[in-house]
């Protein structure tokens, strides 16, 4: 039987791939001509004392008795005279619902309103040096989704909802490192995911698929309460056996075609509100007890959450896609909003960290704007967004505040570097928003510099205005079919139809949604 041992490395003995195979093989008694070997099974940073240690947990068995550690996923049957199913949205929950289609006998045919993934680059480029945002290629629109220019963090708490070792599986298996196999928190980065996300392509159209880009859906085949195929943006009809509607969290206008197709949504909780960036350095000595990290640590992240009273409510203030060693990136997906996000290469070395600190919003928040009906959400964000872009200039560039200062409620008369290539302008980022959030902001920002004795400086900032956390819409669908309640044959899955938060478990509700899709349709 094979056994599993827990093992405590030094940052060095952990990260040295020499020293790591030379000791590893010490504390396991693996000799030279042992007829046993190892697997390393999970390995996490514990830096909650003052000396940071590397947990391993490894598996010691025999050779040529271990399973293949990476199954072949990118051997798929021809489907390409199948019948088909079409997919909105060429993101994880897009693509992972492509390849599960064909892994049972279906031909996906994708969607996307944006370009492939290295076409892309020269929209984002554009965004970042001369700030013109094209509204159907950018940062959240195109082939991979917002994922592919993230910082490509593949942990999520969705456990329970598919097989997240079959991701990473395929992941790796379309290029990806082993290493997102044993890692607690395992990530990608942004400068990797192009290219994996273009050999996913690649697999789903030598199997037969189709993928379309340029293609934007502007409305639905409808016969009765049948969904039987989509219109896109230059005519053409096309028909399948269903629509899996995978478009996203910032695809305003499906949510506006639904509600004036009178299908079904609803107004959900989501979370807004700033981006904090702290010089990398800065957080390393915090989180690692150390002034220099050294050559084998990692860049440190953090997690932080508190609980405020904000605007008769009581509420969360938390952080979200934390990116050490990252960029700031402007995500906005129309002329006229400011929008920024976070992002990390692989090797996570930039001398920046930043993070989404943003306060959860809930429906009753929304009553200005319960004239929207369900698309309430949508035009708060939209109003926010288009404030921050207003004070700052009505660019690309993002009205900011040193950390202080906005807790002070004083202008900041200069601002330290930033990684946001469209630059800052110094302004009261808390004006940008309604008093709750602002409020809400300031009593968690206080809370978190109680918790990470140092993290609430002037040496950060924050820029305006983190927005798109989540969808503000949920498209509903039954629990047990996946199907919508109201429309047969439309199967709404993903970040945008409210059921996912990043890229693990977006792909793993793509397959729940095609598996569905399959069961009742293709059997």
């Amino acid at each position: 039987m094979n056994k599993q041992i827990e093992i405590i490395l030094s940052p060095q003995e952990a990260y040295d791939p020499a020293l790591f195979k030379q000791i590893i093989s010490e504390r396991l008694h693996i000799l030279p001509d042992s007829d046993q070997t190892f697997r390393l099974l999970k390995r996490s940073i514990d830096a909650r004392s003052r000396r940071v240690v590397v947990r391993l947990l490894c598996e010691v068995l025999s050779k040529g008795s271990e399973s293949q550690p990476i199954r072949d996923r990118r051997k798929y049957p021809d489907v390409s005279k199948s019948k088909a199913g079409i997919i909105v949205g060429a993101g994880p929950a897009g693509l992972f619902a492509a390849l599960r289609l064909i892994e049972s006998g279906v031909k996906p045919i994708i969607i996307e309103r944006g370009k492939d993934v290295q076409s892309r680059r020269r929209d984002i480029a554009a965004i970042n040096k001369e700030q013109i945002v094209n509204p159907e290629s950018n940062y959240c629109f195109g082939e991979g989704g917002a994922g592919t220019y993230s910082d490509g963090k593949l942990y999520t708490r969705s456990t329970k909802r598919g097989d997240v070792k079959k991701i990473l599986d395929i992941l790796v298996a379309h290029g990806a490192s082993e290493e997102i196999l044993f890692d607690a928190h395992p990530h990608i980065g942004t400068n990797k995911l192009p290219q994996l996300v273009k050999e996913i392509r690649e697999t789903i159209l030598a199997s037969g698929g189709e993928i379309r880009f340029n293609t934007k859906l502007v409305d639905f085949v409808l016969s009765g309460d049948i969904l039987n195929g989509v219109v896109v943006s230059h005519g053409e009809v096309i028909k399948g056996e269903a629509v899996i509607l995978a478009t996203g969290h910032s695809a305003r206008d499906v949510f506006e075609l639904l509600e004036r197709r009178k299908i079904l949504i609803e107004a959900k909780p989501f979370a807004i509100g700033v981006r904090v960036e702290h010089p990398q350095e800065l957080i390393d000595k915090i989180q690692y007890h150390c002034d220099d990290r050294g050559p084998y640590l990692p860049a440190s992240s953090y997690s932080l959450v508190h609980q405020v009273m904000a605007g008769q409510n009581q509420r969360g203030v938390f952080s979200f896609c934390m990116c050490p060693g990252g960029f700031v990136v402007p995500s906005a997906t129309s002329p006229g909003e400011v929008v920024v996000n976070g992002m990390s290469p692989s090797r996570r070395d930039s001398r920046f960290a930043n993070s989404g600190i943003v306060v959860a919003i809930e429906t009753v928040d929304l009553k200005q704007f319960e004239k929207h009906g369900p698309l309430a959400g949508m035009y708060f964000q939209s109003e926010i967004e288009r404030r921050a872009c207003a004070v700052a200039g009505g660019k690309q560039a993002a009205p900011a505040q040193r950390l202080v200062d906005f807790i002070e409620k004083r202008t900041s008369s200069s601002l330290p570097d930033t990684s946001y290539q469209p630059g800052v302008v110094s302004q009261d980022v808390g004006a940008v928003f309604p008093r709750f959030i602002a409020d809400g902001l300031r009593q968690g920002f206080r809370s978190f510099g109680d918790k990470m004795k140092g993290y609430l400086t002037n040496e950060a900032q924050i820029l305006g205005v983190e927005s798109r956390t989540s969808s503000p819409v949920r498209i509903p669908r039954d629990q047990e079919t996946q199907e919508h309640p109201q429309i047969r044959r439309l199967f709404p899955c993903g970040e945008g139809a409210g059921y996912a938060g990043g890229i693990v478990s977006a792909a793993m509700d793509g397959e729940r949604s095609a598996l569905a899709v399959v069961e009742k349709y293709f059997n």
